[in-house]
Formats: C-alpha cells, structure tokens, sequence
C-alpha cells in the first residue's frame, strides 16, 4: 500500500494556482514515527528537489527552499492533510510534485535523501 496520496494537480497557465494536497494511508503522519512530512518535486530530466517541509506536531514549523518561498505555502490541517499552495505559477514549476514523510531528530530536512516514505507524485503543467 501507497502510505501517501496526493491529488491537486493539473495544468493552468502561467500566474496561475493550484492546491495540492496529501494524506497518509496508514499513519496521519506519513509512517509510524514521523515527524516531518514535505513536497517535493522532479521536472523532466532534473533532480527530484526540495519543495517545503512541515513539522507534524503542534509547532507546525515550515520550511522553504530559497527559491520557493513566498509563492509556495505549506500547511498541514488537523486532520493530518498537508496541502501546498502554489500561487504566481511558471512554467518553470512543471514538474510531478511528490510528498513524504521522515522521522527527523532536528528540524524538517529538505534533501531527498533523507525521506524513506513516499506517494506517487501529482502532476502539475504550467503553460505560458
């Protein structure tokens, strides 16, 4: 079984928005033990890359890469849903947007690597 779902995706054009949103199948937090859950997303031919990252408790602390800050929000609800809004969208923003999860000691990491749990990806197309 998938442990995370997302959905959300589509294809606007440019300046456009879009809101994605992922669940866990079996844990609210992405696996047992996580406490960190995050977007990340692959465009054609590049490196899977660091979108934004939550923390799963109360604090809720966001993290951002520098590029996706002030366009991007993320959010998680009570319900355990983390969604991330995209505003002012490019074309350059093209790409299969993934979610997952991690158990992290400090801090939500933005590095692939360090995220063991993982949905399928939502696609989402900017056109200009």
């Amino acid at each position: 079984q998938v442990p995370l779902v997302e959905s959300g995706g589509g294809s606007v054009q440019a300046g456009g928005s879009l809101r994605l949103s992922c669940k866990g199948t079996q844990y609210t937090s992405g696996c047992s033990g996580c406490n960190c859950m995050g977007w990340f997303r692959q465009a054609s031919g590049k490196e899977r890359e660091g979108v934004a990252t939550i923390t799963v408790g109360a604090s809720g602390t966001t993290y951002y890469a520098d590029s996706m800050e002030g366009r991007f929000t993320i959010s998680r609800d009570h319900g355990g849903t983390v969604y991330l809004q995209m505003n002012n969208l490019k074309p350059e923003d093209t790409a299969m947007y993934y979610c997952a999860a991690t158990r992290s000691g400090y801090g939500c990491p933005l590095r692939t690597s360090d995220y063991n749990s993982w949905g399928q990806g939502t696609q989402v197309t900017v056109s200009s």
